[in-house]
């Protein structure tokens, strides 16, 4: 067959022309078959990721994988040598090692749902675009804890006194078991403050009954727990107030019998909320202008342990010490443009929080641990929350804590120290919810120990 004279015959020309004519031809030239090949591609990818992530959820590993990933389980292999905190077996379990995991069941509540929660603490309301900080749950590592009953909670409560003794951090938590407690309680109204009062931020107490259990949940500002008072006579021109290092915050006359009893401290011990506002530090009449915070801090505890060993009845009321609660301020600090409204996600494994940064839980730990180490019989228990909190750098009021009108904040005012609820708190409050049917079920036994496993101080958590 004769040849089209103007079709070029690639055999017969020169390999220069023909390698010119190779590179004008367009390859990547936009088609369908390029675009369906494109297409195919990713959706091979994207299948390698599902079935990759579909086997982590399941609890799969590979030769190698550290075990730092494992904290995005909530049902994998481990739960086969799990057992029931609240079981025979559970006994020995530390409920603060573990890891935390989504959990689609989570929130335990809503806080459109609880008129009890401080406009401030509402951040879904106030503008927070996700609600990913609301669905993870805290999974030890050995045990599995029982699921929050309110229900059950508010029958074990009936005729008694709870109270939250602290700073804000600890309103923070309080407000959480308000709201926990009350999404079993469809008349809202049948709950109430005993004098009146609405849920703002205010230097005094806060008392709100359960009508129809007859219990009481109460809040009792004491930033620093021992008593701060006007500078005794003769005190130098700077002081302005004290620290009375050897005695209690004056209300604790009203909360010695409680029967549960929540202490927590450790923000407001710092130089700017103490020396430098002129506040020093005082033990008998004589002030210690030379005494510094930690040393002061350190005293302070020592006086709360004593406190509680000498004055408190441990056969009517359980006494519980949160520990500190870490900020996750990132480039400053809360008055200086320090941020965490970018943070969505917890930390993968242990926190990035610089290990300085928690002297309060160092020095508490230190006279803690002395004491439990005694002869002397253990009358309160750890809530040991610093080291699972520190991984939960997305769970900040960040910028929206001024309400649903003025939030978010400028990005130069955040706050990356208190807490958005339903979220962090919650947990805290599911872990004092388990130690204390522990206690009660051991103690139905007549099992019960001096210092409960799974509630005492755990020393190797500094380690």
């Amino acid at each position: 067959m004769s040849k089209d004279p103007s079709e070029p015959d690639l055999e017969a020309m020169p390999f220069s022309d023909a390698f010119k004519k190779f590179k004008r031809l367009k390859f990547f030239e936009p088609s369908l078959g390029v675009l369906g090949f494109f297409f195919v591609s990713v959706c091979v990818i994207l299948c390698f990721f599902y079935l990759d992530f579909r086997a982590a959820a399941k609890g799969y590993r590979f030769s190698g994988q550290s075990e730092r990933y494992m904290w995005l389980q909530s049902n994998g292999s481990s739960k086969d040598f799990r057992v029931e905190f609240l079981g025979e077996e559970g006994g020995e379990c530390d409920v603060f090692d573990g890891f935390w995991v989504w959990d689609e069941s989570y929130p335990l509540y809503q806080s459109n749902g609880c008129p009890f929660l401080d406009e401030g603490f509402r951040c879904s309301e106030n503008g927070r675009p996700d609600l990913f900080y609301t669905k993870w749950r805290w999974q030890p590592r050995y045990c599995n804890l029982p699921r929050f009953d309110a229900k059950l909670m508010l029958e074990k409560l009936r005729d008694k006194q709870v109270v939250f003794v602290g700073d804000s951090i600890g309103r923070n938590q309080w407000e959480s078991f308000l709201c926990m407690l009350s999404s079993a309680i469809p008349n809202k109204d049948s709950i109430y403050e005993v004098n009146g009062n609405p849920i703002t931020k205010h230097k005094g107490f806060l008392v709100f009954k359960f009508k129809d259990y007859n219990c009481t949940v109460e809040y009792y500002r004491a930033p620093f727990l021992v008593l701060q008072s006007r500078p005794p006579s003769g005190a130098s021109q700077k002081v302005r107030t004290t620290l009375r290092l050897d005695q209690m915050d004056w209300n604790s006359g009203k909360w010695r019998d409680a029967d549960m009893l929540v202490f927590n401290t450790g923000h407001w011990w710092n130089y700017e909320k103490t020396i430098r506002g002129g506040c020093y530090f005082q033990e008998g009449a004589e002030v210690k202008m030379e005494m510094s915070v930690e040393d002061a801090y350190h005293r302070s505890i020592e006086t709360v342990v004593r406190w509680i060993d000498t004055v408190v009845n441990p056969n009517r009321t359980q006494v519980f010490f949160r520990t500190y609660a870490p900020v996750h301020f990132r480039g400053g600090d809360w008055k200086n443009g320090g941020n965490c409204h970018l943070e969505t996600l917890p930390e993968l494994a242990s926190s990035l929080v610089p290990t300085e940064s928690w002297s309060q839980y160092r020095i508490a730990n230190s006279v803690l641990s002395a004491f439990s180490n005694t002869s002397k019989a253990m009358k309160f228990n750890v809530l040991n929350v610093t080291q699972l909190t520190a991984r939960r750098k997305d769970g900040h009021s960040s910028l929206y804590y001024l309400g649903p009108k003025l939030s978010p904040a400028s990005i130069r005012r955040q706050d990356c120290s208190h807490w958005y609820l339903p979220g962090v708190p919650d947990t805290w409050n599911e872990l004092l919810y388990a130690l204390f049917l522990k206690h009660e079920r051991t103690s139905t036994l007549n099992a019960s120990t001096n210092s409960m496993p799974g509630m005492s101080w755990n020393n190797s958590l500094l380690q």
